[in-house]
C-alpha cells in the first residue's frame, strides 16, 4: 500500500485521477483530487474531487444520483497520477453518456480489439437485422429449440475436450458453447451486465464464506 505523503501533487494541490468501469475497464472521466478529496474519497469509499472551475470539492453524484463506488485507487510508477477502478450507479458523463470519452477522433480500419461487448453488439445486429448467409441469423429464425440444441451440443463437445485432456480442443469448443449461450442470452433477452451481476453477488458470498471458515 502506497503512503499518500509520496504522492507528487502539482503546484496546484492537485493530481489526475483517471476514473475506471470496474465491471469493463472502460475510462469514464478524468477529474482531479487534492490531498482533502482523496481522503475523503478513501473514506467514504466515493468518489470526491476538486473542481478546478468552481475551486471546491465535489462528490460525484451528489446531485444526479450517478455516484462511483471505489474499487481500489492506484498512483503510478511517478506517483503522480491516479487510477480509480469504480462500480457506477450511473452514466459519468453530465451529458447522460455513460463515459465522458464518447466522441470519436479516429479509428483505424485496420487493428480492432476484440471484447465480448463487441461481439454481443455483432450478434443483437444480426438478429435485429438479419443477413442471408449468415449462421447468426439462421439460429434466430430458426428460435429457441434449436438455440437450445446447438448449447446442448456444444457443452458435449466441452465435456469430451476437456475430458480428453486436451487443452487446445478444449478452448476451441469452449469457444463454440461461449458463442451459442451469447445467442440464447440475446434470444431471451439476457444482457452481459445481467450475467455479471449474478456472478459478482456470488463472488461477495463466496468471500464471505472463505472468511467465515477461516475464523
Amino acid at each position: 500500500m502506497v503512503d499518500i505523503d509520496k504522492l507528487k501533487f502539482d503546484e496546484k494541490g492537485l493530481i489526475p485521477a483517471i476514473v475506471v468501469d470496474g465491471t469493463n475497464g472502460d475510462v469514464l472521466t478524468l477529474a482531479y483530487m487534492n490531498r482533502e478529496s482523496l481522503e475523503i474519497s478513501i473514506k467514504e469509499e466515493r468518489t470526491c474531487f476538486w473542481s478546478r472551475s468552481r475551486q471546491e470539492l465535489w462528490r460525484k453524484g451528489e446531485t444526479s444520483g450517478n455516484a462511483q463506488h471505489i474499487i481500489d485507487i492506484t498512483a503510478d510508477c511517478d506517483y503522480d497520477s491516479l487510477v480509480v477502478k469504480v462500480n457506477k450507479d450511473g452514466p459519468a458523463c453530465h451529458t447522460g453518456a455513460e463515459s465522458c470519452f464518447h466522441n470519436l477522433l479516429w479509428e483505424s480500419e485496420n487493428n480492432h480489439a476484440f471484447t465480448m461487448e463487441g461481439l454481443m453488439d455483432m450478434l443483437r445486429g444480426r438478429k435485429e437485422t438479419p443477413k442471408e448467409g449468415s449462421y447468426t441469423s439462421y439460429l434466430f429464425d430458426k428460435g429457441l429449440d434449436k438455440i437450445l440444441k446447438k448449447v446442448g451440443e456444444e457443452s458435449t463437445e466441452v465435456i469430451i475436450a476437456g475430458k480428453a485432456e486436451d487443452k487446445a480442443e478444449t478452448i476451441y469448443e469452449i469457444a463454440d458453447l461461449a458463442y451459442h449461450v451469447m445467442v440464447l442470452m440475446l434470444e431471451l433477452g439476457i444482457s452481459l451486465d445481467d450475467v455479471k451481476k449474478e456472478l459478482a453477488s456470488r463472488h461477495v458470498i463466496d468471500k464471505k464464506v472463505k472468511q467465515e471458515k477461516m475464523t
